[in-house]
């Protein structure tokens, strides 16, 4: 083994690097593009400086995956920036504090009320149908609602 990686040639580092860009196609989510990247970096390196010892060639490869990686992540941390739709994708969160009639009585802290073409599920004290609620928090798809004076 040891004669093995005292002999590495670009080619080894080419084809490690082409091997993790094959793998981060098939969805690792971004985490190996980066040492992919870092893995052909290193056989350009050993191609440009062919007695480069494979202790460095180990070093700079590990060096250049924590780079790149480091400076892709504050590149994208620094890119994000406060939604201009802060409820997207948190459905329901609009019918906060809003009043409406309840469509389905709440027995046993269970009940629905219908907010626009939507049935939603409310928990809160037992009250008759047609009972005005106001919505006063959201847990999940339940809708907490108490009574509207």
């Amino acid at each position: 083994m040891i004669h093995y990686l005292q002999h590495l040639s670009f080619w080894d580092w080419l084809a490690l690097a082409t091997v993790l860009l094959i793998l981060e196609v098939f969805g690792a989510g971004g985490y190996l593009l980066w040492i992919g990247l870092a893995a052909a970096c290193v056989g350009v390196l050993t191609y440009l400086f062919p007695e480069l010892p494979w202790v460095w060639q180990f070093f700079l490869f590990g060096l250049l995956a924590i780079l790149t990686a480091v400076v892709w992540w504050r590149r994208q941390r620094s890119m994000l920036r406060p939604s201009d739709q802060p409820g997207l994708n948190r459905r329901g969160s609009e019918l906060l504090g809003r009043r409406f009639a309840l469509h389905e009585p709440i027995v046993g802290g269970r009940g629905k009320i219908k907010a626009g073409d939507s049935l939603w599920l409310v928990s809160g004290p037992d009250l008759p149908v047609g009972s005005q609620v106001k919505v006063v928090a959201q847990d999940g798809v339940i809708l907490r609602v108490e009574q509207d004076a």
